[in-house]
């Protein structure tokens, strides 16, 4: 059963403003925006609410009632970036995170509140930490989203709703609470309606007559019976495993420990859906609020704790827990099938080999970083910089194979580089040429070899190739672009020899 977490912040931008200038903390202050020629009060301190001040006031008004009140500028698009901060913050109890504008967030806490030891725990320590670090926060969890959203504003501080009892429990609140548009909540009001217990006694064709559809999809949503979805702030990882910690960790012990569990419980999962994690992620999240994570790579789809230990153990001393991690979290983005049966061939001898190569490959990588190991593989064309292509895997598969009957350079430069040349007679090779000031006289050379540009790709002159060997015994990889009737044609280095 879904259950669903929604957090609203009454005073969210002006408890934003005291967290910046803590002066602030008892005075009251608004924050304005110009509207119609005059400056009109957007949000207000609950200092400011208890003397009087309220939203949509004029602020010369305001300022009669209150002279010592403070203004402020509210800048455009405030709440959106403090909720998303704090909707990041929130993903350590959930992966699925989503702002309410204008001040509210939504998180789906299925199967998560176990962690916590309950749901009630699991509130109880979100909305602590939420006020400890300077907000004033309302929660409520149910069944649907309509229903936590009801609960948390027009509830208790924090409420839990058992499950299936959450429409019972709205019918005592006003209509407000169904997120209805402010003309139909103003019909409602002069027609003496003020619960939602009042609206479910009239049939739906009377209701739909009177305050039209959206009352009816509000009424459905709430009750559950229509699907509502929440967009996360950031897309959930389809593989998560969790770990709280009672008191926050600070030693590199714990930390292992915490790592070595959370392996043991995602290989697990993997090897009960036959799938094998290409990347993972290893966060912690610090009681200060930061944030210390390390990720790996393999190069074949690995669900084998031993190895993913290892692999993490290299990057495990750059966390740092400062006060104290409270919450562990290990993640697999990029997962790929892996099957059962898969697995047992690699413990044959062949595949043994195989898979302890491709190990010492994840160590390497995981020292010096992915971008010190390369495979390439051969690709259909002629053209030499279009020849071969960078594996995304190890165990990657080709359907043709190298050509053989001309030698290529060990390394080829990904642009070819021009030089200049002194060449007897045309068709010939050059007897020397000159490469970053430096002059290689010619001992040896064979060629040409021609390669045609390939024209259904783009237009291009033919290149005449040669190896050649210079007195020091360094072999080059030199071609000349275009053909001598055609002008003087350009020459250029493209590759080294071993």
């Amino acid at each position: 059963m879904a259950r669903f977490l929604s957090i609203w912040f009454p005073f969210l931008v002006t408890n934003s403003m005291v967290r910046l200038r803590p002066s602030l903390q008892q005075q009251p202050f608004v924050l304005t925006v110009p509207q119609r020629g005059r400056k009109v009060i957007e949000h207000a301190s609950p200092t400011a609410i208890k003397k009087g001040i309220r939203r949509g006031m004029v602020v010369a008004d305001a300022r009669a009632l209150l002279p010592e009140l403070q203004l402020f500028n509210s800048k455009p698009g405030l709440e959106t970036k403090l909720l998303t901060q704090l909707a990041h913050w929130c993903i350590r109890f959930t992966p699925v995170v989503a702002i309410d504008l204008p001040e509210g967030l939504l998180l789906d806490t299925s199967g998560c509140a176990h962690l916590w030891s309950g749901e009630a725990a699991y509130l109880q320590t979100i909305i602590t930490k939420l006020k400890a670090a300077g907000y004033t926060a309302h929660g409520a969890i149910a069944d649907t989203i309509g229903a936590a959203w009801a609960m948390a504003r027009y509830g208790q501080e924090q409420q839990v709703v058992p499950p299936a009892a959450h429409w019972q429990d709205l019918l005592s609140l006003p209509p407000a609470a169904l997120r209805l548009e402010a003309e139909v909540l103003e019909r409602m009001k002069k027609l003496g309606f003020c619960k939602i217990g009042q609206l479910d006694a009239i049939p739906h064709s009377v209701l739909r007559r009177r305050f039209g559809q959206q009352l009816l999809h509000r009424m459905q949503q709430a009750a559950g019976h229509t699907e509502e979805w929440i967009e996360p702030v950031i897309p959930p990882a389809p593989f998560r495993v969790s770990l709280p910690s009672l008191e926050p960790i600070r030693t590199a012990t714990g930390i292992a420990l915490a790592l070595e569990q959370l392996l043991d419980a995602l290989c697990l999962r993997l090897a009960k859906e036959e799938k094998g994690l290409r990347t993972a992620l290893f966060k912690g999240y610090r009681i200060d609020g930061g944030l210390q994570q390390v990720s790996i790579g393999t190069n074949r789809p690995v669900r084998n704790k031993a190895h993913l230990l290892k692999l993490f153990e290299q990057k495990l001393d750059t966390i740092a827990p400062e006060l104290g991690i409270e919450l562990f979290v290990l993640e697999a983005p990029v997962v790929e099938a892996f099957p059962a049966q898969q697995e047992a061939l690699w413990k044959t001898l062949g595949g043994n080999e195989g898979i302890e190569l491709t190990n010492l490959l994840d160590r390497i990588t995981g020292h010096l970083g992915t971008a010190c190991i390369r495979r390439y593989l051969p690709a259909a064309h002629y053209w030499p910089e279009r020849a071969q292509y960078p594996a995304t895997f190890l165990t990657e598969k080709t359907t043709i194979s190298w050509k053989t009957d001309h030698p290529r350079p060990v390394q080829l430069l990904p642009l070819p580089e021009p030089i200049s040349v002194a060449a007897p007679i045309p068709d010939y090779p050059p007897m020397l040429f000159r490469y970053k000031n430096e002059v290689h006289n010619i001992q040896k050379a064979d060629g040409p070899e021609r390669i045609e540009q390939e024209w259904w790709l783009e237009q291009g002159q033919v290149r005449d190739y040669y190896i050649v060997e210079d007195e020091k015994g360094a072999r080059y990889w030199l071609f000349r672009l275009g053909r001598y009737e055609e002008g003087k044609p350009q020459w250029y280095l493209h590759g080294f020899f071993a």
